[in-house]
């Protein structure tokens, strides 16, 4: 289970894959910071690669792991395409709760991972797990629209359709839109991700639009690991996605 309340608030920190350590510093390169973040009881789940959760991830600190199974690095200059890299079966001995797979929406591989995907998906129900995808518009297709409300609107409906139970989606700016993306999504919740590192103020602003729209809560990583005091900013966001 990786809801409290009705609500979730994962710690991603699958960024040293997708990114390299140009995210990180001394403190944030290393794992065990996350961990310990991730235990300080404001977070639902945390969300590692398969080689960080098997060296780093603390099964008796309570907090559900999330295994994301596919990934691609900056490298890669094609249309965006990300294929599995870790089965379903390693994330249950990792002492998974959950899974996590990127859909590129709106690339000319969209259909390959989709197919992927509905396999994943269905080996990972039928092991008990909790599956999110991260639908991201990204390609040929959608290119500087990646934030407009019918295509996000679009590809939180595609992970309905595929039968995620919830989808990682960007934020698309203001309520009315992001209501729409909510509403598109039907019975799949709905998970702003949190993006690059942004000031406080204008982040947690940006949380309250997030809930306020209805979704379910909030998948974020660098705008918690890379603040000076991410306990402290960790407290402030999960009040406002838990409502207490």
């Amino acid at each position: 289970m990786i809801e409290k309340n009705g609500k979730v608030l994962l710690l991603a920190y699958d960024q040293g894959f997708e990114h390299g350590p140009v995210d990180f510093d001394e403190t944030n390169v290393d794992p065990t910071h996350i961990m310990q973040i991730a235990k300080n009881g404001c977070f639902t789940g945390v969300v590692f690669h398969e080689g960080v959760a098997s060296r780093y991830y603390e099964k008796e600190s309570g907090v559900p792991l999330i295994v994301k199974l596919n990934g691609k690095t900056s490298f890669y200059s094609d249309e965006p395409r990300s294929l599995q890299l870790c089965t379903v079966e390693k994330a249950v001995e990792l002492g998974a709760s959950g899974i996590g797979y990127t859909i590129y929406v709106g690339s000319k591989y969209e259909e390959e991972m989709m197919v992927e995907f509905s396999r994943i998906e269905d080996e990972a129900h039928a092991k008990g797990l909790t599956v999110i995808a991260w639908m991201y518009p990204r390609g040929s297709k959608v290119a500087g629209r990646e934030s407009e409300r019918d295509v996000v609107a679009y590809a939180a409906r595609l992970g309905l359709e595929l039968d995620a139970d919830f989808v990682k989606v960007p934020y698309t700016g203001d309520v009315d839109s992001f209501s729409w993306v909510v509403r598109a999504a039907g019975k799949t919740g709905v998970l702003a991700q949190g993006g690059k590192k942004i000031e406080e103020a204008e982040f947690l602003n940006e949380a309250d639009e997030i809930m306020k729209a209805g979704a379910m809560g909030m998948a974020v990583g660098r705008n918690i690991w890379q603040d000076k005091n991410p306990d402290t900013l960790s407290e402030k966001l999960s009040k406002i996605v838990f409502g207490s």
